[in-house]
């Protein structure tokens, strides 16, 4: 499994990626989710992949064929950030159409998604969930992240930290702790860390991070956090039983 997030606001997008595979508990590896195909000066283009390596690993490779030989359709030529996860989901269709057959007749499952950020000149900064299928979903205003994988555990930091005005450095360490609080949970997600902070309008990456086991800086993140986190439970006010025990109870209704 994996967990991949996009988290896009007013300041620019955030990318984060863990670099864990896993096919059973005899076969652990590490590989790549995170990649940059940006054309510094002219648009940043970051994608993140979950699912089937084999599927996930096509993808990336048919694009990077794409803009080796210059085919007239490739992540640089396309006007809109939307056209580009459009195309990646093509990509993504095309070699589920030529292997899934084959694969299908032993029971294995052959899908596979793709987090899409970035910025193109002339448009703002958008953020692309792609499906197995195809198609696509946008992040918004009022859903500002997207998240790929291994949700659930790195999901409440997110919902209760983050909005469309947080400052970028923030975002980046709240993608962090995401990431840092699902790899605590379940053991198919784990280092390295790729991360990528990406500043509106200036169509270069500056800020990028590839956190290894054993990072100092993770170490103590972990450390911090789950200290805060002791001490606000310590803060937490003890339940009065005997208040809701005299309190009427209202009647419930089946109707």
């Amino acid at each position: 499994m994996t967990y991949c997030l996009g988290i896009i606001n007013q300041s620019g997008l955030v990318m984060a990626a863990d670099s864990r595979t896993n096919a059973g508990v005899d076969y652990i590896s590490t590989y790549q989710k995170l990649f940059d195909f940006s054309q510094p000066g002219e648009r940043v283009i970051v994608v993140c992949s979950s699912g089937s390596l084999s599927l996930t690993q096509a993808v990336v490779t048919l694009l990077q064929q794409d803009l080796k030989y210059q085919v007239a359709t490739n992540l640089h030529t396309l006007p809109t950030l939307y056209e580009i996860a459009r195309y990646i989901g093509s990509k993504s269709r095309q070699v589920q159409e030529q292997d899934k057959a084959w694969l299908k007749q032993e029971g294995i499952d052959f899908k596979g998604s793709f987090i899409v950020g970035g910025q193109i000149k002339a448009e703002d900064p958008e953020l692309y969930l792609v499906y197995s299928q195809g198609n696509c979903i946008r992040a918004t205003r009022d859903t500002p992240f997207l998240q790929l994988g291994e949700t659930k555990y790195g999901k409440p930091i997110l919902d209760r930290t983050l909005n469309y005005e947080t400052p970028l450095e923030a975002v980046a360490k709240c993608a962090l702790l995401s990431i840092d609080s699902t790899m605590k949970s379940n053991i198919s997600v784990g280092p390295p860390i790729n991360l990528v902070m990406y500043e509106a309008n200036t169509f270069v990456i500056r800020h990028q991070l590839r956190l290894r086991l054993g990072d100092p800086y993770l170490a103590k993140m972990r450390k911090l956090w789950e200290e805060y986190l002791k001490q606000a439970f310590d803060h937490m006010p003890d339940i009065d039983w005997q208040h809701h025990l005299e309190q009427p109870q209202a009647d419930v209704s089946l109707d």
